[in-house]
């Protein structure tokens, strides 16, 4: 257990078409009119302020998160072993590869001992290259012995400043992607505001550094930004080049550095596939955009070393399904009202068909079940009947996966992030409708519109894009509480752009028949600036309060755990225990495991499983069995464990190894009748 002890819109003239012959013949520049060259002026102004702000924010979000994570610690302060120790759970585990490379003779030897590792699981080598997303420690490592600094950063300070420094590439990201949608600068500061003010529900890079997420979302944004860009009418062709690269650039590092690519790229599939097929998007455009995310993932799969489950990947089936029935499926996009929905319905029907039959046809070659324990969680997560499957119960029992908690949207209102957010995605659905609905209207409708005048509602790629992409990541936050990263840093993205839009603004004015231009620019001005003088004025003193309060890492039990194992076992012991804690073990100490935190294989899922009978009313002989054939020579048994107290019952551990061994039935849990659950009169002592 770790303890915590205290310690002015400007107006440009507009251009005549009708210049007079001598202006055309050379003199174009001198005869422009004044507000021109005084609106080129004000753009390179602004231009160059926002870009300024934007690396300032940044840079100014990455000390701010740094500082904290050393006054709750006092990392700069604490032993080697304790910071090691701060690491938790996964973290530690990912940690100790860097540590490893480190201590490596050479890069080479280095790189051979994590191709071939026989320390990670016990009498088993793998290739933790292609197990785990690991390529970032190698890389940092490589860096760290090829740059001159060994004599003034200690390793750890390297690592933990380079995530701290990704961080203000994030926040960055986030404010260029406000600022694309919403034509000002302005709304990307008031985005990277409410970052920060929401910091709790926006990262927990401070706490938890090496966590895969924090490597993958800085470029999972840039990615968000570049496709925001790139889907702009009327780009040049250099500049739709140089965007298609940075996409595939940062599509790539993303699927690198995260094992949980392959459903992020899933949602943002499915978002280019309803845009496509509602004809809000150009159909080319997002042709480009699956390819892009179809060739990054096989790199990916290359490098590490043909990763199955990358290929047997739902996102990869998806998306070659679309690509093959668009080929197929002539004329989609024509025909009446509804000729074209039955042609939609029967379009979706054949991809999604199509996607399962690919997706098994892949598994069924590659005798893929590495992603089985996922599908099994999702189906009893949605009520799609009880399980005694072990590696699903012990997801559904984990607050992390479990619906994201009411009390979070308080915290968001408290900074007028929800609910100016709720504002600006109602006005976008409605357009959004509107603008689907007129697509997809026969062109007999379209013709006689035209005649009354245009359709007042427009609704531009780039903001569709990101309307789908955030409703289909709050789906996925709301359902499960992990993922809420993902669109609480989106939601400030959003909600900033929309109050800072001309376009959402001009919709809401007609609808209340208000419209003005001027009211325009005093609402998309007006209503960022007083906002974020709120929140100056209200987390402002907070902040500072919260950068003063100095706390000190304080873990003596675990600490003593780790010194005891370094001086009393031999380097080659092999040690037995919960998942969290060996990654400590493995990194603090170096010796062999056997087991870990990295849960996506299924002969590791089994291994655990056997482990864990330690806890289970299995006989001595029968556990002793177990650890034998993986091993073992010590056993980490923990009172955290033993003496578990949960809210929800028949979530303890070893409830879960009763229900998965079939000592005692499911519904002697769901029907509240196991009195070991909540009076603890079953021969364990109580512990406060």
């Amino acid at each position: 257990m770790m303890y915590i002890r205290q310690r002015k819109e400007v107006k440009t003239t507009e251009v005549v078409d009708d210049l007079p012959a001598q202006e055309e013949n050379g003199k174009l520049e001198n005869k422009l009119p004044s507000g021109c060259t005084n609106g080129r002026f004000w753009k390179i102004l602004s231009f160059t302020v926002g870009g300024t702000t934007a690396l300032g924010i940044g840079l100014l979000t990455s000390v701010y998160l740094a500082t904290l994570h050393e006054n709750d610690l006092w990392f700069s302060n604490i032993k080697e072993v304790e910071r090691e120790i701060s690491f938790r759970t996964e973290c530690g585990l990912y940690y100790s590869y860097y540590k490893q490379m480190l201590q490596a003779p050479t890069v080479m030897q280095g790189f051979y001992g994590l191709i071939y590792d026989n320390k990670t699981e016990s009498m088993k080598t793998i290739n933790l290259l292609q197990r785990m997303n690991i390529y970032q420690e190698v890389f940092l490592s490589i860096l760290y012995r090829a740059l001159p600094i060994q004599k003034y950063l200690e390793p750890v300070y390297f690592y933990i400043y380079t995530l701290f420094g990704l961080q203000a590439v994030y926040v960055t990201a986030l404010y260029i992607t406000s600022w694309l949608l919403s034509g000002t600068w302005l709304s990307g500061l008031l985005a990277a505001f409410w970052y920060i003010t929401n910091r709790i529900d926006t990262t927990r890079v401070e706490f938890t550094i090496p966590l895969r997420e924090n490597w993958a979302l800085p470029f999972f944004a840039i990615q968000i930004a570049a496709i925001t860009y790139f889907l702009r009418p009327n780009l040049q062709s250099l500049s739709e080049r140089l965007t298609l690269l940075a996409i595939f650039i940062s599509t790539f590092l993303f699927s690198l550095t995260w094992q949980f690519n392959q459903f992020m790229m899933l949602m943002q599939a499915l978002v280019l596939f309803i845009l496509d097929s509602l004809d809000m998007l150009p159909a080319v455009k997002a042709t480009w955009l699956y390819g892009i995310q179809i060739s990054g993932l096989l790199l990916v799969c290359i490098l590490q070393f043909f990763n199955s489950m990358i290929l047997g990947s739902l996102i990869i089936s998806f998306n070659l399904s679309v690509i093959i029935v668009r080929k197929l499926q002539k004329n989609l996009k024509t025909g009446n009202f509804l000729n074209r929905i039955r042609k939609l319905l029967l379009h979706l029907f054949i991809v999604f068909c199509l996607t399962l039959f690919l997706n098994n046809i892949i598994k069924k070659i590659l005798n893929l079940k590495s992603d089985e324990h996922i599908f099994k969680f999702l189906k009893a997560k949605f009520g799609f009947g009880a399980t005694r499957d072990f590696d699903a119960n012990l997801y559904l029992c984990e607050e992390a996966f479990g619906l994201l908690p009411f009390n979070t949207f308080a915290r968001l209102s408290d900074t007028l992030l929800f609910y100016a957010y709720i504002f600006v995605l109602s006005i976008t659905v409605i357009a959004a409708l509107v603008v689907a609905f007129h697509n997809l209207s026969d062109s007999t409708i379209q013709q006689s519109m035209g005649k009354m005048g245009k359709c007042t509602v427009d609704l531009k790629p780039e903001t569709a894009y990101n309307l789908i992409h955030t409703i289909l990541f709050g789906f996925l936050a709301l359902s499960t509480m992990r993922m809420k990263y993902l669109w609480t840093s989106h939601m400030c993205v959003f909600a900033s752009f929309g109050l800072c839009s001309r376009e959402i603004w001009e919709l809401l004015l007609k609808l209340v028949h208000l419209y003005n231009p001027k009211r325009i620019c005093i609402m998309r001005y007006s209503v960022p600036i007083l906002i974020l003088l709120y929140l100056c004025y209200k987390f402002w003193p907070g902040m500072m309060d919260e950068l003063s309060e100095l706390r000190e890492f304080y873990d003596p039990d675990t600490v003593e755990l780790m010194n005891w194992i370094n001086s009393n076992t031999p380097r080659k012991a092999v040690f037995a225990g919960s998942m969290q804690l060996l990654a400590g073990v493995k990194l603090c100490t170096g010796r062999t495991l056997t087991n870990h935190p990295h849960y996506e294989d299924s002969s590791l899922r089994e291994r655990t499983k056997a482990i864990y009978q330690i806890y289970a009313k299995r006989s001595p002989e029968e556990v002793h069995a177990l650890l034998k054939s993986f091993g073992t020579d010590y056993v980490i048994l923990e009172d955290s464990i033993c003496y578990e107290r949960r809210h929800r019952r028949g979530c303890r551990l070893r409830d879960l190894l009763d229900i998965a061994n079939g000592h005692v039935s499911m519904s002697h849990y769901a029907t509240g009748l196991c009195k070991r659950e909540w009076d603890f009169n079953d021969g364990w002592p109580r512990r406060e």
